[in-house]
């Protein structure tokens, strides 16, 4: 079933063309990435689709039988409606059946309860409470009491993914979804859980992510947007970089023939006169057209890696039990840690754990309540955080970058100008010369990231630097990131960017514990996977290291306890029966994750406690054999 189909569709902003004579069709079934660079128009196309900006020309066939669900980045609420009145405020048939319904709950009038029993069945509605209390659940919205106004950022987008997630869930008619971004601001168990449900899930999606584990978990198709085209891929990112890279490749020996023909042509040119007969024209036109694409600009500088920065001392960066409380709330607790030269170090945990608040206490932004900090004499931060670039209005983005310096400094002596600096962060010139104030949301960042790293810093502070970067983009930073000779933290929830970037991790796991994890991100979260899925292993490992640290010898150990002949029994049957136990659990756990129906997952949830209760003692008593 065809959803959309798009005719020669161009769209400009002034002299800018975001894409021209562009056409594409949408299928049922359909689930497609759009990748470009902040700027080239994805937004704007989704917005088209939606019916909230109109193209310059072309058009644009919705099939009637389907809705149109866009999850943008900008989110509109009342302030002063509790999660619950914004979740039912719903424009679909089947959440007014079952607002009717709770109404008909309190009503004594027969006729009016009839009929919203009646709506409930004709919408199939019933399922549909106990779906979004799923969804929010899944993505940790419990108090469905608080005000809307009252929630952080982060809060209100998993509020509307939600909102989102349940409206497709309760029109029984043909949805095309559409989502800008989506995992900006989620953690990384709710990213792996939509990232498991809109892979599973028989929709039809167009979808705008820089997360390129979710982009090819999601996606089977890609759009590249790109010199105001649109180019098709099937197949992963990495099948999208190889044609990408094929397709410059001609293009190059396209315009280098181009280049030949054109110095033959240019002779003949000016040797002709004036007046061109009518076979001259045509030879002339022919020149033209060849001019063009002998001209045609496909420079992609690279990064220069020899880039000249301060010189790194002996002293970088040393914590020393440093312990920080707000209230209550204990974030870091007495933690200890000594940064290496050229070390790069994820920092990962759950919102609020106390990452940021680390990074704010490293720099002197934030004050500590105990502990000690010494920091190198010849360090310099660069910070990266998550608020936006401070400007003057009518700025241009050149001016902006040459307030620091008129050139970067490589190795050897050599520099580069600071325009060339802006263009390998695929800034292009006529956008050099622009307003900053004209920039796109995601062009912004882009620019605040390069006015970090053109003040030339040793020690390199990223807060979430992937969100509303765009993937050409990012493949540019991780380059220069790859190549940086001085100190990184980075706190992010992308997963392919940590595994590209970082050689450790600092895990927050709540109450002032950080783990120190030898690795890459995804490697410490396949290792927390064993470690909860297989505790004894976990108590075995314990016990061993116990074992094994020397204690001195003071008086004749006695000699250990032999087990009874029923306790050895014991002990064997409890051996079998925890890892039958544990598959059992994870079979539980895997049908929650699938099941949708109400009643099961009531009995499989008192199931997997029974369970769960089992296999605890289970751990406990054979912990107490193996100490006898």
């Amino acid at each position: 079933m065809n959803y959309v189909s798009v005719e020669n569709l161009t769209k400009s902003y002034g002299i800018k063309v975001l894409f021209e004579n562009i056409s594409f069709h949408v299928n049922e079934g359909d689930k497609i990435a759009i990748v470009a660079k902040n700027g080239s128009g994805k937004s704007t196309l989704l917005k088209i689709l939606m019916g909230k900006e109109i193209a310059d020309s072309g058009t644009v066939s919705i099939n009637k039988d389907i809705q149109v669900v866009l999850f943008d980045q900008e989110i509109e609420f009342d302030s002063h409606l509790t999660i619950d009145e914004f979740m039912m405020t719903l424009a679909s048939a089947p959440i007014q059946a079952l607002k009717n319904y709770h109404k008909s709950l309190l009503s004594t009038d027969y006729d009016f309860i009839e009929k919203a029993l009646a709506e409930m069945e004709i919408h199939k509605a019933w399922d549909l409470e106990n779906d979004m209390k799923q969804i929010l659940s899944q993505l940790k919205i419990t108090d469905l009491e608080a005000k809307m106004g009252t929630l952080s950022g982060g809060q209100i987008k998993r509020v509307a993914l939600a909102k989102l997630l349940t409206e497709t869930r309760a029109e029984h008619r043909h949805t095309l979804l559409i989502m800008d971004e989506p995992t900006n601001h989620l953690d990384v168990e709710m990213v792996e859980w939509l990232e498991s449900y809109l892979s599973k899930a028989k929709i039809t999606l167009i979808l705008v992510t820089h997360d390129r584990y979710f982009l090819d978990a999601v996606c089977g198709i890609i759009w590249e947007m790109e010199d105001k085209n649109l180019y098709f891929h099937n197949g992963s990112y990495a099948t999208y970089l190889e044609n990408k890279m094929i397709r410059e490749d001609n293009m190059n020996a396209t315009i280098d023939k181009a280049n030949n023909l054109y110095r033959k042509e240019l002779e003949w040119m000016r040797r002709q006169p004036k007046a061109r007969t009518t076979k001259s024209k045509s030879r002339q036109d022919d020149f033209y057209e060849t001019e063009k694409v002998a001209k045609t600009d496909t420079r992609k500088e690279s990064l220069e890696l020899d880039f000249e920065m301060k010189r790194l001392g002996n002293k970088i960066l040393e914590l020393r039990d440093i312990s920080k409380s707000y209230g209550d709330k204990l974030l870091l607790k007495d933690f200890s840690y000594q940064f290496q030269r050229g070390e790069k170090v994820g920092i990962v945990g759950k919102n609020g754990a106390g990452k940021s608040t680390l990074l704010n206490i490293i720099q002197g932004l934030e004050p500590r309540d105990s502990g000690e900090i010494e920091t190198g004499e010849t360090i310099k931060f660069g910070y990266f955080s998550q608020k936006g670039l401070k400007y003057k209005e009518d700025e241009r983005v050149i001016d902006f970058i040459k307030e620091i310096s008129e050139n970067f400094p490589l190795a050897n002596g050599r520099t580069i100008s600071a325009s060339q600096f802006l263009r390998l962060f695929l800034f292009d010139d006529q956008t050099q010369y622009s307003p900053i104030s004209k920039l796109s949301g995601g062009e912004k960042r882009r620019l605040h990231l390069m006015y970090i790293l053109y003040q030339n810093p040793n020690f390199l502070i990223f807060d979430e630097p992937t969100n509303d970067l765009d993937l050409p983009t990012l493949t540019v930073l991780e380059n220069f990131l790859l190549n940086f000779q001085g100190s990184l933290i980075i706190v992010s929830h992308d997963r392919y960017f940590m595994d590209r970037i970082v050689d450790h991790i600092l895990a927050f796991e709540g109450e002032g514990k950080i783990r120190d994890f030898i690795g890459n991100f995804s490697e410490y979260r396949e290792n927390l996977k064993i470690e909860e899925k297989n505790p004894k292993a976990v108590v075995e490992k314990k016990v061993e290291t116990r074992v094994s640290v020397p204690t001195p010898v003071l008086t004749p150990s006695a000699p250990k306890k032999k087990l009874s002949f029923k306790e050895q029994r014991e002990l064997e049957t409890i051996d079998k029966e925890i890892p039958q136990l544990e598959e059992q659990r994870a079979k539980i756990l895997e049908q929650l994750n699938n099941e949708t129906e109400y009643e099961k997952i009531a009995k499989l949830s008192a199931e997997l406690e029974a369970l769960s209760e089992k296999l605890e003692n289970h751990e406990m008593r054979w912990l107490e054999l193996q100490e006898m």
